[in-house]
């Protein structure tokens, strides 16, 4: 990953923790509980510990992710 996608990335998820704003699916079945942001062709996979609280799980190219 190179230095202004890790920037994208930074800066979406800092949006959606103050927010709740970006393109954020839940997961279902064995992943209940977890939901993806989209992020060009990155997809940050994430809880959330509490309100505000992004604990992210994982960041993976889109045709890697899946």
């Amino acid at each position: 990953m190179d230095r202004s996608d890790a920037q994208r990335i930074t800066h979406a998820l800092e949006a959606f923790a103050d927010t709740g704003r970006g393109d954020v699916k839940a997961l279902k079945g064995a992943l209940k509980g977890r939901y993806r942001l989209r992020i060009g062709k990155w997809r940050v996979f994430f809880s959330l510990d509490q309100p505000g609280n992004v604990v992210v799980t994982d960041v993976d190219n889109r045709g890697q992710a899946y």
